[in-house]
């Protein structure tokens, strides 16, 4: 079967003519006429077999016909990355030369400015990542009810990225009698739900197995250490030993691994490059850009890069880690051996990998070989992560260390062995003591009431008689008397002086409050002489 048989237009034919295919793929020759028919579809295909060809050239021929309004985009794809968005848009530049589209690409890390040119002016086809398109909408920029065609790819790779609730609300938005697109390379429960509640009728196109490698890619194991650079020293002796490498993708789990490798394959003199998610737009694309162009032999790279990137003739991928989800494993090596080309993959395995390894052989259906000695299986306490057997090491040491201390004191007798603790001198009986009663009363006759003590123990004094005379520093003269003389009269006292006297008395006299008759204590108003009343003359 060829393209012309397919019932493309002739415009489009003459665009993949021009870009050298002849023959389309069983994916291709499955979905397009179907697409063609304006009936949903649910793709599902490995990675490398043309997907993206399939929706795109049905899409050209059906936008020959109408015109793009302002704000109002004819057609819109969802694409869970930046670089598949980017990717997309290649597609239709290459294979639409002959037509007078307009394309937009919505993205994150580019500015609002160009993008919102040229929605105003109108445009037949918008490809966007999920949150930026909610974005734009939300701000009332974008309208969605000229929508015609909804494509969502990489839908499993949405689901991964926690993209599912956006595309919910998307497909909300959109008229219910548009034609819906799906295609993934695994077709999870979760997106099998998501297209039963928003295609009408699909056709589900399978070609080959879902999660299938392709036959082309021969796939190795070779054992390493745990520590990392002894996984690292592996890797560059399989970049070395490679015999027919022309260029190669390196595969981290973590966005720190991938700077880690990139950084130890430079300083070795190798040309590599880094492609992670923290890099901003224009870096990804250039490093992108240096790749394919063969401006770079390797690229390390996160998950970022592993789904849907079209990067024609990779011959070799290496897995520095092994994948943590199963379908990981299959969309990196996708990367090599595509359209019919060979390719070699080969995953670096430690002991602490037996689980995720046993997940992927699941998956795939069967056992990779070997190179030179399989890795072994790690104790059972230990198989986690290599973070994590790290951790447990540093746990058995500290418990290590700790055992020689408890040996030189005190060793921890096993119950029901303890030694005997020396008996402690007998007390006395309570009931051979007297009763509590009569031991209350006889504590009670010992201790006298708090406060009687004092007031019993000091002499009776005459409230009559005038207080102890004060010396110039306010201390009483005790052994003087103030009592007149019979041959003297009493002297008569100032209230001033008594004023005076009584300063003294609360600033010096702390040992014991002085005793004062009523006299002390009269208001110093009622002392003074009182003026004569004036009479009328």
């Amino acid at each position: 079967m060829t393209f012309s048989t397919l019932g493309l237009s002739d415009k489009v034919q003459a665009a993949v003519e021009a870009a050298g295919y002849t023959q389309p793929t069983p994916i291709q020759e499955k979905a397009i006429p179907i697409v063609l028919e304006r009936k949903d579809v649910v793709g599902i295909a490995q990675t490398g077999t043309g997907k993206t060809a399939s929706f795109v050239l049905p899409m050209l021929t059906r936008l020959e016909s109408g015109r793009a309004r302002a704000r109002m985009p004819r057609t819109l794809i969802l694409e869970p990355t930046r670089e598949l968005a980017a990717q997309v848009e290649e597609n239709f530049n290459k294979y639409g030369i002959n037509h007078k589209l307009s394309v937009a690409l919505l993205i994150g890390g580019v500015s609002f400015d160009e993008q919102l040119k040229k929605l105003d002016r109108g445009v037949d086809v918008l490809i966007a990542t999920p949150g930026r398109l909610l974005d734009l909408f939300g701000r009332g920029r974008l309208l969605m009810t000229g929508v015609e065609i909804l494509v969502i790819d990489e839908a499993d790779r949405m689901l991964d990225m926690g993209f599912i609730p956006d595309i919910e609300k998307i497909c909300k938005m959109i008229p219910t009698n548009r034609q819906t697109l799906m295609f993934s390379a695994t077709m999870p429960p979760e997106i099998q739900r998501l297209a039963d509640m928003f295609l009408r009728d699909p056709v589900r196109v399978e070609a080959g197995k879902p999660s299938s490698v392709t036959k082309t890619v021969t796939q190795r194991l070779i054992a390493a250490g745990r520590e990392q650079h002894e996984k690292r020293e592996v890797l560059r002796d399989l970049i070395t030993d490679a015999q027919d490498l022309k260029n190669a993708i390196i595969f981290c789990n973590r966005k720190r691994d991938v700077q880690i490798v990139y950084r130890s394959l430079e300083k070795h003199g190798f040309s590599v490059g880094a492609l992670h998610g923290d890099m901003d737009q224009r870096a990804r694309m250039a490093m992108l850009d240096a790749f394919r162009n063969n401006r770079l032999t390797l690229l390390v790279a996160s998950d970022v890069a592993a789904r849907g990137l079209d990067i024609p003739d990779v011959s070799h991928v290496f897995n520095f880690d092994v994948p943590v989800h199963a379908e990981d494993y299959v969309h990196r090596i996708g990367r090599t051996g595509r359209a019919g080309r060979s390719g070699t993959a080969v995953t670096i395995v430690t002991d602490l990998d037996a689980k995720a390894l046993a997940a992927v052989e699941k998956l795939i259906g069967e056992a990779p070989e070997w190179i030179g000695e399989p890795a072994g299986e790690a104790p059972r306490g230990e198989r986690r992560s290599s973070s994590s057997g790290e951790r447990e090491r540093g746990r058995r040491g500290r418990s290590t260390e700790r055992e020689p201390r408890r040996e030189a004191g005190e060793r921890k007798e096993p119950r029901g062995e303890r030694t005997e603790r020396p008996e402690r001198a007998e007390r006395p009986d309570r009931s051979e003591q007297q009763p509590r009663a009569e031991r209350q009363e006889a504590r009670s006759d010992r201790q006298e009431p708090r406060g009687e003590r004092r007031r019993d123990d000091r002499k009776p004094r005459d409230r009559t008689t005038p207080p102890p005379a004060r010396t110039e520093h306010g201390r009483a003269e005790h052994g003087r008397s103030e009592q007149p003389r019979a041959d003297q009269p009493p002297r008569e006292r100032n209230p001033h002086e008594r004023r005076e006297d009584r300063r003294h008395d609360r600033r010096h006299d702390h040992d014991e409050p002085p005793v004062v008759g009523l006299g002390d204590h009269v208001p110093a108003f009622l002392l003074r002489p009182t003026r004569p009343l004036r009479t009328a003359s």
